[in-house]
């Protein structure tokens, strides 16, 4: 018994350090090489919490920063933003459900339609919450603690500072627009990619 749980542990590990890696990647190839205005640094994030749950979740949130993190030898506040983000996962996930081949298509569309709803009431949510801790973030970074974090959402800055709003809430409704897109691929390809973690065998 103890044997299966220590390789049950090892690939579980084994499987955060690699999706860890790919958000990174991710992040890196669609900001720095293709120039989008979008983070995409928490859909693998997203995929373990909806595979295997509010631990290894977290745990793909602290090393997709804590890598960048000793790289630059800097610390980044956001990642709370992503912890945040695992646990409306962990609470708003759609729950499994076995529909058997034989199920009635009425019953199967049914079945499908409830986790598209669900899917985008978690979305809402977190491109809500994820926009206004964000820019609580950055706000207290920059008043109180002097750093500017250099961020897709500076592209909407300028504008909101023009019509002479308070630095929170610019910080606050630039990142509204990026995280509709951004959190909407969080979401709905996260569930997509956890479909494939789920077919992994632990043990």
């Amino acid at each position: 018994m103890a044997h299966i749980q220590s390789a049950k542990i090892i690939k579980l590990v084994v499987i955060c350090i690699l999706a860890s890696l790919a958000n990174i990647f991710l992040s890196v190839f669609f900001r720095s090489f293709l120039g989008f205005p979008l983070f995409l640094d928490t859909v693998f994030t997203a995929a373990v919490t909806f595979a295997f749950g509010l631990i290894p979740g977290i745990a793909v949130a602290a090393l997709s920063l804590l890598i960048p993190c000793i790289y630059y030898k800097s610390i980044n506040f956001f990642i709370l933003c992503s912890i945040a983000e695992v646990l409306l996962i962990h609470t708003l996930k759609p729950a499994p459900m076995n529909i058997p081949d034989f199920a009635p298509k009425e019953k199967i569309i049914a079945y499908y339609t409830s986790i598209a709803a669900k899917l985008m009431f978690l979305y809402i949510i977190c491109a809500i919450t994820i926009s206004v801790l964000g820019g609580v973030i950055d706000y207290v970074s920059q008043v109180f603690l002097g750093k500017h974090y250099f961020s897709v959402e500076d592209n909407f800055k300028l504008s909101l500072i023009m019509n002479n709003l308070p630095i929170l809430a610019v910080n606050i409704l630039s990142r509204i627009p990026v995280n509709i897109v951004d959190r909407f691929i969080v979401i709905f390809g996260g569930y997509f990619i956890s479909r494939g973690l789920v077919k992994i065998k632990l043990v």
